[in-house]
């Protein structure tokens, strides 16, 4: 499944508590505590040992993805444009172009994107400049229900070779992942202008 640094106790706390601990692993790494790549590599190792309970597997990376997510733009949202432009260094200027002209999309987009994209600096963003919180949770939920459920899908398809395969074709995975966001994005806002027209 390839290799990555973990904490031998954390490794040990996820093995034995499954979702929970991916949970807490995707709670941390979505706060202060970067663990690249390692929500996906376990996510898809135990959905592997374990195919029946994927869903559940790729629901609570997801949720804790999520939680923890909130929990930076609520910080970010009391810093304000200072903290934001201390956390994004020299990508400020062009994360605060794209956040206030694709807010929905540019969160979408980020949280697909495999490492070392930027992802926290699109979250700290869209605290900072004022996304509403709702844009925010809508982009954040999408875009990383179709990252972990895609991934325990292969897993479970594919066995213990669908993280080499993903790793060899991750490029072609984020792009199409991106098509797939950005589509359903504007079907919703071709929708809601329909919706508005016709009240």
């Amino acid at each position: 499944m390839g290799s990555f640094t973990l904490p031998h106790w954390l490794q040990a706390l996820v093995g034995v508590s499954g979702g929970l601990g991916l949970f807490v692993l995707a709670f941390l790494d979505s706060t202060f505590l970067p663990f690249p790549t390692v929500n996906d590599l376990l996510l898809m190792t135990l959905s592997v040992q374990n195919p029946a309970r994927m869903p559940y597997y790729a629901g609570m990376v997801t949720l804790g993805s999520l939680v923890g997510c909130v929990v930076l733009f609520e910080i970010a949202r009391k810093g304000g444009e200072a903290m934001f432009g201390t956390r994004a260094g020299p990508h400020a200027v062009s994360v605060r172009h794209w956040i206030s002209r694709n807010g929905f999309l540019s969160v979408a987009i980020a949280s697909l994107l495999p490492p070392p994209a930027p992802f926290k600096v699109f979250v700290f963003a869209a605290g900072a400049l004022g996304m509403r919180l709702r844009t925010f949770v809508l982009a954040l939920v999408l875009a990383r229900s179709l990252r972990f459920f895609g991934e325990g899908y292969l897993a479970v398809a594919y066995g213990a070779q669908a993280y080499t395969y993903i790793s060899a074709h991750k490029l072609q995975f984020a792009a199409g992942s991106i098509v797939l966001a950005a589509a359903l994005y504007l079907m919703g806002c071709w929708f809601a202008r329909r919706g508005g027209q016709a009240a």
